[in-house]
């Protein structure tokens, strides 16, 4: 049903936003200590951290260091997280909804922080509309429900739908180009270079398209903005005008995962989002989500995906285990390595951390014995997937800054405090 969360056919009822003591686990994940958080007030579960330190307490034993307890990469890793999720209350993150811990397929730690957003968008239009990130009906959760707006994770999704849909269909791949498989649409351009765009041109980013995201997206000049706003988007993205050869340079470009849906649905015969319930998640266990669809009877693919936390860090460990759930192949190996592959270097020259790109997937420059250690799926507000598979983690993170800078950033948590916790001996 249009505008509709379905489980089943049937409308889901939101559920109440509350604390929760009791999670359904994240089969395969084993659920090991959980933690919720509501504004200051905080329910641990964890052990008390204890470390005996002899040394120093009795200068005169000198036999004192035998009974030492050494810090464990694992103490340190939950005192980070303390200190984090302390930060987070103090709100040095700006407006943090969920923030999930999660290795070796045991959950460590969940904290969710309930924010007032009805208060907090006051003095903002709240116009009720989808794409009005400021209106609570649809942002950050939907309907008051526990589904959060995963903005462009979105894409690494349909990245992953492609890659089955390519995977299940013998005559396709990222070589294939791309406009014969935008059936139903004028495809016939003057500018021959549109011609030659191929799937992984899409996927990387690179389709040569006239295209700006850069500014603040309620700026009309901003072409995501002009998408979201258009009848029928795939007719916005395919009538804007070359800017170069495809395959050539890295442009942000949300209409080209708008493409990419649409492409699935013509590989398949099936809309995204019931091939998505099929082959993703039905065999994951994901039965509550929202499709946003666009008024052209499209879904949006580029940020129109609402899922629970503990759901899209299914998707993480789907990754981790090399696109096997449960000892069946979801979506092929190949294409777990290939999307989580800095196929493009530097993307972004003008951010602060070197970020390679692959199939619609971030992967920042952090390697450890020459072995690439942090991908992520990134979404407008502060969503965010990130695994790192060499140390069995995964974290996600939900928030809504949209208007205002945070003083410090949840992407650099896992590389600049987790990771170098966990490698302190």
């Amino acid at each position: 049903m249009k505008n509709k969360a379905t489980n089943n056919g049937h409308e889901i009822t939101p559920p109440v936003r509350s604390v929760r003591f009791i999670y359904e686990p994240l089969h395969p994940i084993k659920t090991k200590i959980m933690r919720t958080a509501i504004n200051k007030i905080i329910t641990l579960s964890f052990s008390i951290l204890i470390i005996v330190t002899l040394i120093g307490c009795n200068s005169k034993n000198k036999d004192a260091t035998k009974d030492t307890q050494k810090v464990t990469p694992q103490d340190a890793l939950s005192a980070v997280i303390d200190s984090i999720n302390s930060e987070i209350n103090n709100g040095d993150y700006g407006l943090i909804d969920r923030f999930m811990v999660i290795q070796n397929d045991e959950l460590l730690a969940d904290y969710k922080y309930e924010q007032d957003y009805e208060i907090i968008v006051q003095k903002y239009d709240t116009t009720n509309h989808q794409y009005n990130f400021n209106n609570t009906d649809w942002h950050p959760y939907y309907k008051k429900s526990e589904l959060h707006t995963l903005q462009s994770v979105t894409k690494s999704i349909t990245s992953i739908l492609l890659g089955i849909a390519l995977d299940l269909n013998e005559g396709y791949n990222v070589s294939n180009q791309a406009m014969p498989l935008l059936t139903g649409y004028d495809t016939d351009f003057q500018d021959k270079r549109k011609q030659n765009i191929s799937i992984e041109d899409l996927l990387t980013m690179r389709s040569g398209i006239q295209w700006n995201e850069e500014t603040d997206h309620n700026d009309h000049t901003n072409d995501c903005f002009r998408l979201e706003s258009s009848d029928n988007w795939i007719k916005y993205v395919l009538s804007k005008p070359m800017d170069t050869i495809p395959g050539t340079k890295f442009v942000y470009n949300g209409g080209g995962t708008v493409l990419l849906g649409r492409i699935v649905r013509t590989i398949t015969g099936k809309r995204i989002d019931k091939w998505a319930e099929e082959k993703l998640f039905e065999p994951l266990g994901i039965t509550e989500y929202y499709w946003k669809e666009t008024p052209d009877g499209e879904i949006d693919t580029e940020g129109g995906l609402y899922l629970m936390a503990e759901d899209l860090a299914k998707i993480g460990t789907l990754f981790l285990n090399k696109g096997k759930w449960n000892g069946k192949q979801i979506v092929s190996e190949s294409w777990v390595t290939t999307s989580t592959s800095p196929l493009l270097k530097n993307v972004k020259p003008q951010w602060r951390d070197v970020t390679g790109y692959g199939y619609q997937w971030w992967i920042p420059e952090y390697t450890d014995n020459g072995k690439t250690n942090i991908y992520s799926a990134n979404g407008y507000g502060g969503q965010y997937l990130m695994v790192a598979p060499a140390h069995q983690l995964i974290i996600v993170f939900n928030g809504w800054n949209i208007n205002s800078e945070p003083e410090m950033s949840t992407y650099r948590v896992l590389r600049d405090r987790i990771i170098p916790a966990l490698k302190n001996k």
